[in-house]
């Protein structure tokens, strides 16, 4: 019997004393892509001095989000290249330690001189990576897809050619991690395709052709009748495929110019939204076939103050966005469309990252460094106004008891003193 209460104590002790696993945000978007942290329960309340764990200097350019995967929070760079040609850049990818800001490592993915220009407010970085815990994966666009052990060392590469982008306005589409694949769209002003890669060697799986102009958009993965959906934004067409062939399933028009944001899902329905020279908002259900414009698997659509940039988020049944690159809010019963409060104009004037919920709050970034936040509830409810001071172009990520906002100069981690 003694030694049986000795085991006991042992394991007990033994679990007592194991460090506690961290949550993880290993995309852009969060685990299940729509912008929301079940479990973390970051600060509301901070400023450039108050409630900051740790900041570090970020070199060179980039708006990719940060991702965190236990104690490591990876970010991605463009930094002019020392001695190269002119306008060469260094394509780097970071990590740090979560806990205490350290570099834990630096690899420079590959040198190039970007073929053609990007705009003002954009940069040769903004595509943010991705993690399965295993391996990270940043993708830099023209530059190619590189996949990183968690320690640093290369593993595989692939380049798919160069991007003509609409009026140079530059890339910006991230890839997305399901099952043994990664997948990464490649929509621009010449042939356009989505791909899906073996994410353990690179290897081509299926590659999809789209008739599509430049997008920046992300694809969805959804899970819907035993089977994977690929949920794709598009300036002619919003589309799903099938995970496992890259068949196309659905597809549905209505979309205006140039599609930037990327969509959300809640059980059987899926949202895409479209906000530059018009404004759409469509919920269909997963279940549809073919050209579903018309058929009762359009649930509903709007047609004002639609997301541009910013995608849209989706937190415990509301669909919250902004109009176009403005601080004017809406959030919608998504079962129904139907407004919880409509063209709400907050303190915020430019937004280019997106909103991210957790514990009960919405986060909300504005370009001049101001994060709003508000409750995440039926009515407009303002809790606090934060600024960094300098620009957020990137979506912050919400972990534990931090957040992780990746600044124009700067990675900040927010954590109450």
């Amino acid at each position: 019997m003694s030694s049986l209460r000795s085991l006991f104590a042992l394991l007990s002790l033994s679990l007592v004393c194991s460090p506690t696993r961290a949550d993880n945000w290993p995309h852009w978007r969060g685990e299940g892509g729509n912008g929301v942290s079940t479990t973390a329960k970051p600060p509301t309340e901070w400023s450039e001095t108050k409630n900051v764990k740790w900041k570090v200097a970020i070199p060179g350019r980039g708006s990719g989000s940060p991702i965190v995967w236990e104690d490591q929070v990876f970010v991605v760079t463009g930094v002019p290249a020392e001695g190269g040609a002119r306008g060469a850049l260094d394509f780097v990818v970071l990590c740090f330690n979560r806990q205490s800001g350290d570099l834990l490592w630096k690899q420079t993915a590959t040198t190039g001189t970007p073929h053609e220009g990007t705009h003002s407010t954009n940069n040769y970085a903004s595509a943010s990576p991705t993690t399965d815990g295993q391996h990270v994966y940043a993708h830099f666009g023209s530059q190619g897809l590189y996949c990183f052990t968690l320690d640093g060392q290369p593993v595989w590469s692939r380049v798919f050619g160069e991007m003509r982008t609409r009026n140079e306005f530059g890339e910006g589409s991230s890839p997305t991690i399901a099952g043994d694949k990664i997948l990464v769209p490649w929509d621009h002003e010449g042939p356009s395709f989505l791909y899906a890669l073996d994410k353990k060697t690179g290897e081509v799986i299926w590659r999809v052709e789209r008739d599509e102009p430049t997008n920046w958009s992300t694809p969805l993965v959804v899970e819907h009748d035993g089977g994977e959906q690929v949920v794709m934004n598009g300036q002619n067409y919003a589309r799903s495929y099938d995970l496992k062939t890259g068949d196309e399933l659905w597809r549905c028009d209505g979309q205006t110019q140039r599609p930037a944001a990327s969509a959300v899902a809640m059980g059987d329905t899926v949202f895409v939204t479209s906000g530059f020279r018009g404004s759409f908002l469509g919920a269909f259900e997963l279940d549809g076939r073919g050209d579903i414009e018309g058929t009762p698997d359009v649930l509903w659509t709007k047609s004002r103050d639609t997301p541009d940039i910013a995608s849209p988020l989706l937190s415990n049944g509301r669909l919250y966005y902004f109009k176009a690159k403005t601080g004017i809010l809406t959030c919608l019963d998504a079962a129904t469309g139907e407004p919880h409060y409509a063209s709400e104009r907050t303190k915020l004037r430019t937004t280019y990252a997106s909103p991210v919920a957790a514990n009960g709050y919405v986060y909300l970034s504005d370009r001049d460094g101001t994060t709003l936040v508000i409750k995440d509830a039926d009515e407009y409810q303002e809790v606090a106004t934060n600024n960094i001071g300098e620009t957020i172009d990137a979506t912050p990520a919400p972990v534990d008891n931090q957040l992780f906002i990746r600044g124009e100069r700067h990675l900040f981690c927010i954590a109450d003193e």
